[in-house]
């Protein structure tokens, strides 16, 4: 049977189709509408053809029900998924090429995983960063309701956390470069606030180093989650740039700390936890040092930033996590350092076995940062 993760909101999370094709028109979605869609949309889309200027990006169009397609059987529980945890082979990112891309085509995140781990995702995003977000939106002058810029969505998990958190009505616009995650985030996003106002959805195709003041003209917030440890330092910059332009706040959640903590201990966990730390900072990418990185960048543009933990803990309850998240993370180790290989071969299986038997325990360290720029327009 194929699997599928219920939303707050109403909706699933398919397990493996997309959307039929693609377009370059912007899509503005009622979800209530988008559920109801008497047509399912089948098939696997292939990201052909360039992601264009900001202002100009091409967009999911077809969000309907597809809680009836098909798709391949999921992994069993020793599979790897494609997407788990950093890399499984030399040279392979974390992410999943579709069948039908071609060879140029942007890698992709894989569904499986980010459905995988929204559950603890959720759980670990920090609470205590909402009352001064609140605070913001309910102080800006003259709107009806907010405009929220996720960037990065992947399949909308964010928006599902944080949604029915605010008061008010709600138009979330959905920025990723991959067109099938955006049709999942836009099938299952929720289609309320707290207080029971409206949430509509909006897609865009972009690439964040294309974001500027003007995309975000008009934008309430925006959001981000496990998205700044893959960036470059350019990228956060233009990130925080392109807030502070447009005067509103970021709320960019789960970006990795660079500690582990496992329980039972082991003698090699310093080890594979350094490696691991070195292949996240490959090609120019921050890691662990992102959350740094991004409250210096915004804090040069005059914002106020707080940064607070955000850690998973990871118990018998969420073992199959855990274990594709040992496996991508060992993996990536070793790519870093192929003279550990033997010994994490041993660890790894020993920490499986431990893992499945409801022995281990793991706290993977995160950072949330909330940062309010200076608004603009005469906002307070």
């Amino acid at each position: 049977m194929r699997k599928t993760a219920t939303t707050p909101a109403g909706g699933t999370i398919p397990a493996q189709p997309g959307p039929r094709d693609a377009t370059d028109a912007t899509n503005v979605t009622d979800v209530t509408d988008a559920a109801q869609s008497p047509e399912p949309q089948r098939g696997i889309v292939s990201a052909e053809g360039s992601e264009g200027a900001e202002g100009s990006e091409g967009s999911v169009s077809s969000v309907g029900d597809i809680s009836g397609v098909s798709g391949p059987a999921g992994p069993d529980k020793d599979a790897v998924i494609l997407g788990a945890g950093p890399t499984f082979r030399p040279g392979e990112r974390a992410t999943v090429r579709l069948r039908d891309a071609g060879p140029d085509d942007p890698p992709r995140y894989a569904p499986e995983w980010l459905e995988l781990r929204e559950g603890a995702d959720a759980a670990a995003r920090a609470h205590e960063l909402l009352d001064p977000l609140r605070i913001r939106l309910a102080n800006l002058p003259g709107r009806a309701g907010v405009v929220i810029h996720d960037v990065g969505c992947g399949t909308g998990s964010m928006g599902r956390w944080l949604a029915p958190h605010l008061d008010g009505a709600q138009h979330w616009i959905l920025h990723d470069r991959d067109p099938y995650l955006l049709h999942f985030a836009a099938v299952a996003s929720p289609r309320s606030g707290a207080d029971g106002s409206r949430v509509t959805v909006e897609t865009r195709r972009g690439d964040i180093g294309r974001l500027t003041p003007d995309a975000l003209k008009g934008a309430s917030l925006v959001t981000a989650s496990a998205l700044l440890d893959v960036l470059t330092r350019e990228e956060v910059d233009t990130l925080a740039a392109a807030c502070a332009g447009a005067g509103c706040p970021a709320l960019l959640t789960l970006s990795v700390a660079g500690r582990v903590e496992l329980t039972p201990s082991d003698p090699l966990d310093t080890e594979i936890t350094e490696a691991f730390n070195a292949h996240q900072r490959r090609s120019g990418m921050l890691g662990p040092d992102a959350i740094t990185a991004a409250a210096e960048a915004f804090a040069e543009h005059g914002a106020t930033v707080q940064v607070h933990p955000s850690p998973w803990r990871l118990g018998p309850a969420e073992s199959a996590l855990t274990a594709q998240w040992l496996r991508g993370w060992v993996g990536a180790a070793v790519e870093e350092r192929p003279e550990l290989r033997e010994r994490a071969d041993r660890y790894l299986s020993e920490r499986l076995a431990a893992c499945e038997a409801g022995e281990l325990h793991v706290v993977v360290h995160h950072s949330d940062l909330l940062a309010l720029c200076r608004p603009t327009g005469g906002a307070s």
